[in-house]
This record gives structure tokens, C-alpha cells and sequence, in this order.
């Protein structure tokens, strides 16, 4: 099981780099057009460069919050939560993951209503079928909900603290 989830990591930041070198390659590109090949007198349309890197931004992030960063990297506010008991604690976690998956749920028939209306539009430069640019988002929303789910359950059981949390409470 440790070797399938080592394989799934490197598998998922692998993805993650290829969009963000994408990103980086096309930038350099509309770079060189925009500066280098007009000094010496070409003008080269490129427009579909922005969208795709708008493209690419929206799956990279929201690929990489879904797959690739884990409970600890995110960002939290926890003023309160790091100055209150481990049983106060637990019931923050509880309320927390439980508010994510019901909000997460509660959107998921509208968000797929409007990634499925899409199917009729296309991007304006590269002609991608609208749906396809924003079918990322109902992935995350999914993954999001499997895993504040699993949370509330790791919590329930008594297993919520993340090894790096607990390596923190031992120090």
C-alpha cells in the first residue's frame, strides 16, 4: 500500500509539474513573440498563448489543491484551534470537514448544471469546448468531498491527527 501511494505521488506531481512547465513554455513563447520577433520587424498573432495559460492556471490549481497538497499544506486559520484542548480540537475538525462536505454537496447539482450548459460553447482562440476547461472544478469539488468525508470519519475514530501534527505535539 506505501509503494502504490508513493507511485500515486509522484504520479500526481508529475502532472502537476507538465502543467506548470506548459505554463512556463507557453509564457516564454508570447515573450518571444511579443518582443524578440518584433524587434526584427514579424508580428505573430498569439492570443490562444493567454488562454491557454488561463487554462492551464485553473487546472493546475485546482488539480494540485485536489491531488497533489496534503491536510497540512493547506492554509488554515487557527488562532483558536492550536489554543484549545484535543477534544475541542476534534469537535473544530468535525465542524470544519462536515461544513466543507455539505457546502461541496449542496453546489454539486448546480456546478454540474453549468459544466454541462458549457458543452454548447467553445474558448473563443482555441476552440476547447467549454465543458472540457471546466470539468477540473468538478473533480475537485468530488475529491474535496471524499476527503473532508474520510476526515470526519479519521476524526470520529479518533485518528485525526497527521503524523506531522503529532511529531509537533511530541516535541
Amino acid at each position: 500500500m506505501e509503494r502504490l501511494a508513493h507511485i500515486y505521488g509522484r504520479g500526481v506531481n508529475v502532472v502537476a509539474a507538465g502543467m506548470l512547465a506548459a505554463i512556463f513554455i507557453t509564457f516564454l513563447i508570447q515573450i518571444a513573440a511579443r518582443y524578440v520577433l518584433t524587434h526584427f520587424g514579424w508580428k505573430l498573432e498569439l492570443g490562444w498563448t493567454i488562454e491557454l495559460n488561463l487554462t492551464l492556471w485553473l487546472w493546475l490549481v485546482l488539480f494540485t489543491c485536489a491531488f497533489v497538497l496534503r491536510e497540512r499544506d493547506h492554509v488554515k486559520f487557527d488562532l483558536i484551534y492550536s489554543h484549545v484542548s484535543p477534544a475541542k480540537k476534534r469537535v473544530f475538525a468535525v465542524l470544519a470537514a462536515s461544513s466543507i462536505v455539505v457546502a461541496l454537496v449542496a453546489a454539486m447539482p448546480d456546478t454540474w448544471d453549468y459544466v454541462s450548459f458549457y458543452k454548447i460553447k467553445k474558448s473563443p482562440t482555441l476552440r476547447i469546448r467549454l465543458n472540457y476547461v471546466f470539468v477540473i472544478y468538478l473533480v475537485f469539488a468530488a475529491v474535496l468531498i471524499l476527503r473532508y468525508g474520510w476526515r470526519i470519519v479519521d476524526v470520529l475514530r479518533g485518528r485525526d491527527l497527521s503524523r506531522d501534527e503529532r511529531d509537533i505535539l511530541a516535541d
